[in-house]
Order: structure tokens, then C-alpha cells, then sequence
């Protein structure tokens, strides 16, 4: 017996090992054919809750997974792409998009499953075209699922015998609310609700367990899946936590009105199964399907609601890095060149705003050296890079319609002043990089190494808020303060360098220190030179 039950443990956890690299393969390929237009689709097709559950069904299908649009819908929404409330229809879909898996598994081919994965191999290392490999990838992704689920089927089947186990089934039919528990926690170990569904899948199908006693799991792997997205949210925005909760939320609704309508749900399960003669690992893709469908359908019209109780339970403001355009009106562009110039200009100024922010931010995660800081200045120099593109296109399209010489002029300037502020967002990236290598790496520098870095830095923010102030006010006092501020920059870099190598040499920094101090500087040195080059703008207008 003692071969029997080592069998039985190696095969399960082999094939549920196999079966989730499976999903993950297959995923992963979905996604890079699939490219950009992820983020795409939830950024352009959320404007409506409706418009929300079909974005996130569509992009759970392409994903293979509710978590990981779950977690990509809190990205956006901590960056400030999507509003709260945008990201509740798309964690509904999420929930309906994930049951497609369990529809492709209760279709019968595990006996092709090793030429799908063969087929699979052969795409990904017999050719050099990469949109090849990453069909070869979904491919081998797609048989690994059918053959880590076979191998599971496989595994489990003796537990049909096993006294232990048959006692647990019969507890699980007479309290449901044991099997969620255990539904819950297995997807909480496993991560994925979706390897949860294809064990229930294998145990019903081996007969080891009965529908009564297979539902209530269901409903608890869909509470499960919720935790990823709540380690995700933790040291996000306001919005991005929401977002999470609300997940638990929906899912723990969902899971309770499930339990109080299980006996009416059951009947309606054994009736489709009879009536479309569904093997039995499609009826459980009926039933998961159905299930989160209704549950769908049943809380849509309470989002507002659910929008409510959840901004209650995590008070605070919203995202604080907005990535989107405020001032890029198309509709200006058409009439008046003058008029779309000026609100570019705004959003290059709003843009000026983020680049010290980011700076701001850098030098706290310097000092205090916490993540979220860190995080912050990550998020705007996302928005900046973002804003570069926006504002960029919005340039191009003013330039086609016919511009005077002093409009000429002005376009010119604006479009080498984005470039400008997109390049300081790249230095203070680099900067924390640098940090990052000095935690990770214990880097110890001194306490006049640590002064003269918070002096440089200090200096480098003025610089750049002047010269974003300039920019608005058009000074030329202003313009050539900064040019002034960038000179004593140029001389510090120089200075502080030169006294780093004399610590040195006198063996009080480390070489690994000193790479750190010297790159930072060096970055903050770069800094003010974009900063100049904005101020030099103003005083040519």
C-alpha cells in the first residue's frame, strides 16, 4: 500500500506541477503574440462597467489567467490608467474569462496530448521566427495541460478506494462549508484557480467524489484566487488596494449565494449533464462556467454599490501619478495651430511637475530607503515616458496643418523640451538602480559621502523646479538662474568626485562605493543639463 499512496502522491504533484507550467506556457505565448494590445484593451475598452467585463474576459482568455488580469488591472489602476470603478467590470470578466480553461480541458484529448507537445518543441527550438516560437510555446503549453491533467487523473484514481478519503467526500456533501474551506485554501497553496478546477476536474472524473461534494470546492477556489491580487495590492495606491478588495468581495459574495442556492444549483448541474450527455469533466466546466457567469450577471448592477462599501473600507485620495494627458484636445488642433500649441505646452509644464517629483522621490528613497519611494518615482517615469509619446504625437499632428513662423518656432522648442524632461525621467531611473545595487549589495558610503549626495541632489530639484517654473512664466531672470544653478551643478560633480577618490585612496569608501557615488553624481550632473536646455528655450522665445 505504502508503493501505492508514494505512486499516487508523485503522479499528483508531478502532474499538477506539469499541468501549471502548462498553463503558464500557454499563457505566456498567448500573451506575446498577443504583444502591447493587453494593456491596450483594458486601457481603451473600460470606459463602461459593460465594456469592463469584456475586457477582462477577452484579456483572462489571452492570459490564462483571472489573477494575473487581476494584478495587471492594479497596475493600471495604481498608475492612474484606470479609475476604480473602471477596474470592477474588469475584474467581473476576469472571473468569467478564467473558466475557459476548464472548458478546454473537458474536451477529450489526452491521448494526442504528447503530439501537441511534441509539435509544440519542435516550433519553439526548430526555428528562428520568434512569432513561431511563441505559437510554439501556446502549443506546448496546450499539450502540457491535457498531459499533467492525465497524469493526475491517473494519480488520483486509487483515492476512490481509500477509506480516509471516502469519508472526506461524504463530509464535504453534508457540510458544504467544508469543502470551500478546502476549495479556498488549496487555490491559496497552489496559486490558481484554474489548477484547483482541473484537480476537482481529475477527482470527478475518477468518480472519487460526487457533485454535491464537488461544487462547494469550486465555490472556494474562486474565494482563493483573490489572494494574489491582495499580495499585489500591498504598498499600492488607495485605488489598487480597492481594487483588490473588491475582488475578495465579489468572489465571497459569489461563494455565499452560491451556498444558499447550492441544492437549486446542483439539480440545474445533473440536469445539463443529462441533457447534453457531458462527460464528466466538462460538467464541471459547465458548473464553473455557469457559476461565475451568474455570479456576474447577479452583482453588475451593483457595482456602484459595491464601489461604495469598498471606498469606505480603504478611505483615502486616489492615484497620485496620473499617466494620461489632461490638456491634448484633438479637437484644437483642427482650429486654431496657436491654441493646440498652448495646451502642449501645459502638458509639457505638467510633465516638468512629474520630472522633479520623480527627483523628489529618488532622493527620499536615497535617504530612507523605502520602497515605496521607490515605487513613486517608478510610476512617474512611467507617466513620463507616456506623456513623451502623447505629447509627441499630439506635436506631429499640430505640424501637419500649416504654422506661422512663430508657431514654427514654438513646436520646435516644445518638442526638444519633452525630449528634455523624458531623459530626465531615464537619469533618475538610473539613479535608482543604483540605490537598488547599494541595499541589495550592503554598499556602505559615508556620512560626508551621504551629505554631499543630499547637497547635489537638493540643488538638482531646484534646478529643475526653476526650470519648470520658467517654462510656465517665461522669465528670463528665472532662465538664467538656472543656467547659473547648473553651473554650480557642473562644479560640484567635479569637486565631490575629486574628494571621493581622496576617501579612496585613504581606504574609507569601498571601490563598489565609490562606482555608486561617482555614477549618481554623474546622472544628477546630466539632470542639469536638460534642465539648461529648457531654460536656454525660454530665453531664444
Amino acid at each position: 500500500m505504502e508503493i501505492d499512496i508514494q505512486t499516487l502522491i508523485f503522479q499528483f504533484i508531478g502532474g499538477l506541477g506539469v499541468f501549471l507550467l502548462g498553463i503558464k506556457y500557454m499563457g505566456d505565448g498567448l500573451q506575446k503574440i498577443a504583444g502591447d494590445s493587453l494593456r491596450d484593451i483594458l486601457d481603451k475598452f473600460t470606459r463602461n462597467p459593460f465594456m469592463g467585463v469584456l475586457a477582462g474576459i477577452v484579456v483572462t482568455i489571452l492570459l490564462q489567467t483571472s489573477t494575473g488580469t487581476t494584478v495587471l488591472t492594479i497596475g493600471l489602476v495604481n498608475a492612474g490608467f484606470m479609475k476604480f470603478r473602471q477596474a470592477i467590470g474588469v475584474i467581473m470578466g476576469a472571473n468569467v474569462g478564467t473558466t475557459v480553461t476548464a472548458f478546454i480541458i473537458g474536451i477529450d484529448i489526452s491521448a494526442y496530448s504528447l503530439p501537441i507537445i511534441a509539435v509544440g518543441c519542435f516550433m519553439l527550438y526548430f526555428f528562428k521566427n520568434i512569432k513561431v516560437n511563441n505559437i510554439g510555446q501556446t502549443v506546448f503549453g496546450f499539450g502540457a495541460i491535457f498531459f499533467g491533467m492525465d497524469l493526475m487523473s491517473s494519480g488520483m484514481s486509487p483515492l476512490r478506494s481509500l477509506e480516509a478519503f471516502q469519508e472526506l467526500t461524504v463530509s464535504m456533501s453534508q457540510s458544504p462549508i467544508l469543502g470551500v474551506v478546502i476549495g479556498t485554501v488549496f487555490t491559496m497553496i497552489v496559486q490558481s484557480s484554474t489548477a484547483t478546477i482541473g484537480v476537482l476536474q481529475g477527482l470527478y472524473g475518477q468518480g472519487a467524489m460526487g457533485l454535491d461534494a464537488a461544487l462547494p470546492v469550486l465555490f472556494g477556489d474562486n474565494i482563493g484566487t483573490t489572494i494574489t491580487a491582495v499580495i499585489a495590492s500591498l504598498g499600492a495606491s488607495v485605488a489598487a488596494k480597492r481594487a483588490a478588495y473588491t475582488h475578495v468581495i465579489f468572489n465571497l459574495v459569489g461563494a455565499l449565494v452560491g451556498l444558499i442556492l447550492l441544492g437549486i444549483f446542483t439539480q440545474y448541474v445533473a440536469y445539463l449533464q443529462g441533457q447534453f450527455n457531458l462527460n464528466p469533466e466538462m460538467t464541471i466546466a459547465f458548473s464553473h462556467g455557469s457559476f461565475n457567469i451568474a455570479n456576474a450577471i447577479i452583482q453588475f448592477p451593483f457595482i456602484g454599490a459595491l464601489a461604495w462599501i469598498v471606498t469606505k473600507m480603504v478611505p483615502g485620495e486616489d492615484a497620485i501619478v496620473e499617466y494620461k494627458p489632461k490638456h491634448l484636445d484633438p479637437i484644437f488642433i483642427q482650429q486654431s495651430s496657436t491654441l493646440a500649441l498652448d495646451q502642449a505646452k501645459s502638458e509639457v509644464i505638467r510633465m516638468g511637475e512629474y520630472a522633479y517629483k520623480g527627483l523628489e522621490e529618488t532622493n527620499l528613497y536615497l535617504t530612507t530607503q523605502q520602497q515605496k519611494h521607490s515605487e513613486t518615482a517608478t510610476q512617474i517615469e512611467g507617466a513620463l515616458n507616456n506623456l513623451d509619446r502623447k505629447i509627441t504625437e499630439y506635436l506631429i499632428a499640430i505640424s501637419a496643418e500649416s504654422l506661422s513662423e512663430l508657431d514654427s518656432s514654438n513646436h520646435t522648442a516644445l518638442m526638444d523640451m519633452v525630449r528634455d524632461f523624458e531623459r530626465i525621467g531615464d537619469h533618475f531611473e538610473n539613479i535608482l538602480e543604483l540605490i537598488d545595487y547599494k541595499i541589495t549589495n550592503k554598499v556602505y558610503l559615508t556620512e560626508q559621502a551621504q551629505e554631499d549626495l543630499n547637497n547635489m541632489f537638493d540643488l538638482t530639484i531646484l534646478t529643475v523646479k526653476q526650470a519648470v517654473e520658467t517654462l510656465n512664466s517665461s522669465d528670463r531672470e528665472d532662465a538664467l538662474a538656472v543656467i547659473q544653478k547648473e553651473d554650480q551643478i557642473d562644479k560640484m560633480e567635479r569637486n565631490y568626485r575629486k574628494k571621493h577618490i581622496i576617501r579612496m585612496n585613504e581606504g574609507l569608501c569601498s571601490g563598489s562605493a565609490g562606482i555608486v557615488f561617482v555614477d549618481i553624481i554623474s546622472n544628477l550632473e546630466r539632470i542639469g543639463d536638460h534642465a539648461v536646455n529648457i531654460a536656454e528655450e525660454v530665453l531664444e522665445e
